[in-house]
């Protein structure tokens, strides 16, 4: 495991300081597009049929797309060689499935107007990673948005592959960046994906009992007001209605003195009565949006300091 967590230190490294570059994605794509180019030829041939059969179809998605994908990372980490030329290689291979560069380029494309006034230039910024309905909000709800965004992601996109890179190496972060990917992909609640995306979003929120939390603790012990966030964690972790990104949100919300989550129109018009979490604060401003990417960067730097503690350990 210690070297697992060291080779995870160098995929985050590498991430922080470069991001995935336009010119390599323009020539090759990324791992996570090729993944999304498989569920999609999967949901196409196999979601139709009665609801059993799009269930069982579902099921079958995933097990291909994981068969597809975690089979090849177990040969690569079998084959891969020992010592430092083996941790530096399974690092570099991480390194596309961790997402800490983009997380803080894209909330920050949106705090950036934000900040400036230019509040329709912050919502189609923010229409970009949420998938609420923009087009009305105010200035409080696309910082709000940003912040739910960058909560959320910071587990799925970061600690959550980081995690099970640790945990199992290569294979670990690969199968959970395909499990969710394929919730992101068809993991709703709508008439198409009800019954074909419910194995992948039952699988994708079992996989993140234990990140979830824990990127609340890394707000929480990154913050100024540490037991403020964890207070807000106890109290209003579980009101989310995800399982798991209340967490995050809620370390967030006391971190910062604010309230978030609450209720939202998604794209389809679909009005969501959620309830608030950190419910007698206020609601963020423009500079609440920049005071979370700075707690943002605490959190990742004290991650990276984790991993090196466990290496060191280990």
């Amino acid at each position: 495991m210690s070297g697992f967590a060291a080779a995870m230190l160098v995929g985050l490294i590498l991430d922080a300081l470069l991001g995935w570059p336009t010119r390599l994605y323009a020539r090759i794509g990324h791992p996570v597009t090729w993944l999304g180019r498989l569920i999609t030829g999967l949901e196409q041939a196999l979601n139709r049929g009665s609801h059993a059969q799009r269930l069982f179809g579902g099921a079958v998605c995933v097990i291909a797309a994981l068969a597809a994908t975690v089979g090849p990372a177990i040969w690569l980490q079998a084959v891969l060689p020992s010592g430092w030329a083996g941790l530096l290689l399974t690092g570099a291979l991480a390194w596309p499935l961790i997402a800490a560069r983009s997380m803080h380029d894209h909330v920050a494309a949106v705090a950036r107007p934000l900040a400036a006034d230019a509040l329709p230039e912050a919502r189609q910024a923010v229409a970009m990673i949420v998938g609420r309905e923009t087009e009305a909000l105010s200035s409080a709800g696309v910082a709000r948005a940003g912040l739910e965004s960058l909560a959320e992601n910071t587990s799925d996109g970061i600690v959550a592959p980081i995690f099970w890179g640790v945990v199992a190496g290569l294979p670990g972060i690969v199968a959970y960046k395909t499990i969710n990917t394929l919730d992101s992909m068809i993991g709703y609640r709508t008439e198409r994906y009800d019954a074909f995306g419910k194995v992948a979003a039952r699988l994708d929120d079992l996989v993140n009992l234990i990140p979830a939390p824990l990127t609340g603790l890394l707000f929480a012990a990154s913050s100024r007001q540490t037991w403020a966030a964890l207070g807000c964690m106890a109290q209003d972790g579980r009101k989310h209605r995800s399982p798991n990104a209340g967490w995050p949100e809620a370390a967030m919300a006391g971190a910062l003195g604010l309230r978030l989550s609450g209720p939202r129109v998604y794209g389809d018009g679909q009005m969501s009565d959620d309830p608030y979490v950190n419910a007698d604060k206020p609601d963020p401003i423009a500079d609440d949006l920049l005071r979370g990417l700075q707690l943002f960067v605490r959190a990742m730097l004290l991650l990276g300091g984790v991993l090196l503690g466990i290496w060191l350990l280990g």
